[in-house]
């Protein structure tokens, strides 16, 4: 679909704004490029997953014409790939403190299951303030992917010096996400399960133990999407004379991300009893139910969910620029630039409980609710589940620890939305997921370039107009502010020798917010007690930035280099967590989904109350080493081999706002601030190629290592939470057959990493560990 890439390392002030770092430029095709007449080339693959042992094809095509006068040339392209691939894994849902109905015997309350007083102990306050995890399970997630993607051009010169482009961008992306879970929520209920033999280690995790009248649920989750893409630009560029140029520039894109179905139907067991877990091994826990979890008579369908919806962005550009040669080696460009986002969400739901209360059915009126307080296996909370309702899940391919249950039972989608009648129910609307922004951009800019000293200096001013719209209150706001950048910047680049160049940088950059940080209002996640607000407030990423580079060019096609860097960050957007009762939010309880536990009882437990802020201030610098050379100095067959390899060393600080844990038992998490890296950034990876190339056989293999970061703050009483390093291998063999026919063969993931995401930075407590598996391709192309 693309024909070229272009990384702009350093600002400009003729480039677009909206980055702290590089600015690309996708390509797609340009007929007058290439070869007068017709030109058409195919490819095909075939691509398979070790984890989901599927095969899914990808085929691309390209058919371009050029007239022999090279003043009108036209080009379509296509890509179309299916793959169905899996993860297979443990997830935790993070982990959390909360005191428990009775440890090793002994009770924490003076009632039993609900009501009373806590009743300290050392067993009890142990088990209470070291952290456990808050859903252990295993299960697996299936991608049922289809993606189309085509391009077009057509590109006339219908005189000297006057050039028309108009270029067009389609894509289609379908996915079914299918998730089969076996599972136990402790997550607020851990007031009626009683603790025995447990094992706090010297992280505070109650890393082991046996539980008695746990929640065991299964679950079958599938959400059906598809995101559609389309955009189109005009160019226009006229040469008024050898030194006086005009290109204009006017495009408009949309993309339409639709939720038709999210579903998911749960089996509960409110009973179980002899449920153990062994975290001692944080990527391979070994979880075991007591009680049988294949048997269908100790279930019932208690909950059924459906949450369609609905993200819309548009985007629309029109830019102006001239360049005028004042002398054969001084160039003047201005421009002008307006740009208008707009994004809008939109979301309902279907959820609902079976028996949300006492003598209460919300789904078929056919089922009476216990009135029963404590926990017992009489209990009606659902539907009893029937082998016609339930299909029977055994995992494999997860790396699951010897002992670990890996069968056990799961709704049957089709079976139980029809015996419910969850797609009839009218969907009720989502609040605080129906929101919008339209963000407007206007601005200039005035740079100059010599050429023959090497260097370009400009300013670029960029005013930017912000609408919100968010619910309150379910009261409609809209909140709007403006505020302007002015950001210079310089680029330098001095040839000491021939073949050595220093080059060196300084700008000021600027990166807005995400549009959906900045709606007002609270979305509610009733499942984990969170709120989570927008700030319409939200100052943008503002940085200077600084670059300098050493390049030696000590050989043809060969480079070494060092190149350092500094970003000092003056404002960034920043999550920000406090604990709090949900009164405190402002919201109405109506917005609370009422299959969520939250929804019999807002104020269960405290809520973790989230939003971003205006971060203080953070700063980065690093340096990056670099090599790339081709062996041509080895003698006969070695000279075709080559090699590529670079080095990045990167520190970084920020001040973030958290909720560390609760020090009594049951008490409020600690708000505190923590200095930490700026999130998403590892602070060491490397990178690696070797390559053979003879001009028709070419084979590469290219390593990749990235130390562990952090890409967010986290919620219950952990600091932060990320992943873990990675080690990727990728291998590809190519060879020419003909000059228009090549084959080829690629493996991904050679090494068959897991992903290890952690939650906590200083513990890395367990949050996934999952696995994906290699991918091979294999496959040919040809050209006419």
């Amino acid at each position: 679909l693309f024909n070229s890439i272009v990384v702009h390392k350093t600002a400009e002030a003729s480039l677009d704004e909206g980055s702290l770092g590089a600015v690309v430029d996708l390509n797609t095709g340009n007929a007058l490029s290439g070869k007068a007449g017709l030109t058409v080339v195919g490819s095909a693959q075939g691509s398979y997953n070790s984890v989901s042992e599927d095969w899914g094809p990808r085929v691309a095509g390209l058919v371009a014409w050029k007239n022999d006068e090279s003043t009108f040339g036209a080009s379509l392209s296509a890509a179309y790939s299916t793959a169905n691939t899996l993860e297979m894994g443990n997830n935790s849902v993070r982990w959390q403190q909360a005191r428990f109905d009775s440890v090793n015997g002994v009770a924490c309350f003076s009632a039993p299951n609900t009501g009373g007083t806590y009743v300290a102990s050392a067993g009890c306050n142990s088990a209470a303030l070291a952290f456990h995890p808050r859903i252990p399970r295993y299960g697996q997630i299936g991608h049922d992917r289809e993606r189309l993607g085509m391009t077009g051009g057509l590109q006339w010169h219908p005189a000297e010096g006057t050039r028309l482009s108009l270029d067009a961008l389609y894509s289609s992306f379908k996915e079914d996400r299918e998730e089969r879970w076996g599972e136990v929520l402790f997550r607020g209920l851990e007031r009626q399960i009683d603790v025995t033999n447990f094992t706090v280690d010297a992280n505070n995790n109650l890393i082991k133990g046996t539980f008695n009248d746990v929640p065991v649920r299964t679950e079958h989750y599938l959400r059906q999407s598809e995101t559609k893409f389309h955009q189109v630009g005009l160019t226009f560029d006229q040469d008024f004379t050898d030194t006086l140029r005009l290109h204009v520039l006017a495009g408009t894109s949309k993309s339409d991300a639709d939720i038709p179905v999210e579903t998911t139907i749960i089996f509960d067991d409110k009973n179980g009893q002899n449920y153990t877990y062994d975290y001692s091994n944080m990527l391979k826990p070994v979880l075991t139910f007591g009680t049988s979890v294949t048997d269908p008579a100790n279930f019932q369908l208690s909950e059924i969910r459906d949450r369609p919806s609905n993200v819309t962005n548009t985007f629309r550009t029109l830019s102006a620029n001239l360049e005028w040669d004042l002398t054969d080696d001084l160039q003047l460009k201005v421009g002008g630039v307006y740009r208008r986002f707009s994004f809008k969400s939109i979301a309902f739901t279907r959820d609902t409980v079976v028996c949300p209360a006492a003598g209460t059915d919300r789904v078929l009126g056919t089922v009476t609710c216990s009135a029963t307080t404590n926990i017992s296996n009489t209990a009606v909370y659902g539907y009893q589940v029937t082998p016609a309702l339930a299909e029977l899940y055994t995992l494999t391919g997860a790396g699951a620890a010897a002992g670990s249950t890996t069968q056990w039972l799961v709704p049957n989608l089709a079976a139980t939305t029809a015996f419910t009648g969850l797609y009839s129910r009218t969907p009720a609307l989502d609040t605080g997921n129906n929101r919008g922004v339209v963000e407007k951009v206007s601005g200039g800019f005035g740079e100059l370039n010599d050429m023959e000293l090497r260097y370009n200096v400009g300013a670029r001013y960029v005013k930017t107009d912000q609408s919100s719209t968010g619910i309150n209150s379910n009261v409609v706001v809209t909140v709007d502010r403006s505020y302007s950048d002015v950001l210079p910047a310089m680029n330098l680049a001095l040839s000491v020798t021939p073949d050595f160049i220093v080059r060196a940088a300084a700008s000021k950059v600027v990166t807005r917010p995400t549009l959906g940080n900045l709606t007002p209002g609270g979305s509610v996640d009733g499942f984990n007690f969170r709120v989570n607000f927008g700030n319409p407030q939200l100052d943008p990423f503002r940085a200077k930035a600084y670059d300098l580079s050493f390049e030696y060019y000590f050989a043809p096609q060969s480079i070494v280099s060092l190149a350092l860097f500094r970003k000092d960050v003056s404002s960034f957007p920043v999550s920000s967590t406090r604990t709090g009762t949900f009164a405190s939010t402002g919201l109405p309880t109506s917005v609370i989904l009422p299959s969520s536990p939250a929804a019999a009882n807002p104020e269960a437990q405290p809520w973790a109350i989230s939003t971003v802020l205006n971060g203080t201030g953070a700063n980065l610098k690093g340096a990056e080493l670099a090599v790339q050379a081709p062996f041509s100095f080895l003698p006969g067959f070695w000279s075709h081999f080559g090699g590529l390899a670079n080095a990045t060393l990167i520190s970084s600080d920020a001040n973030y706002t958290v909720s560390g844990p609760a020090t009594t038992p049951g008490g409020a998490l600690v708000s505190r601030v923590v200095n930490q890296t700026l999130l998403g950034l590892s602070k060491r990876p490397y990178n690696g190629t070797l390559y053979y190339d003879d001009g028709r056989f070419s084979a590469r293999v290219s390593a990749n290592w990235r130390s562990r970061f952090v890409d967010g703050t986290s919620a219950t009483g952990n600091l932060f939470e990320g992943y873990k390093s990675a080690f990727n291998v990728d291998a590809s063999v190519r060879y020419k057959f003909t000059d228009n026919l090549e084959f080829s063969f690629e493996g991904i993931n050679l090494t068959d990493d897991y992903r290890d995401r952690f939650t906590d930075d200083a513990t890395e407590r367990n949050y996934e560990h999952n696995h994906f598996g290699r991918t091979f391709l294999v496959g040919a192309r040809y050209k006419l």
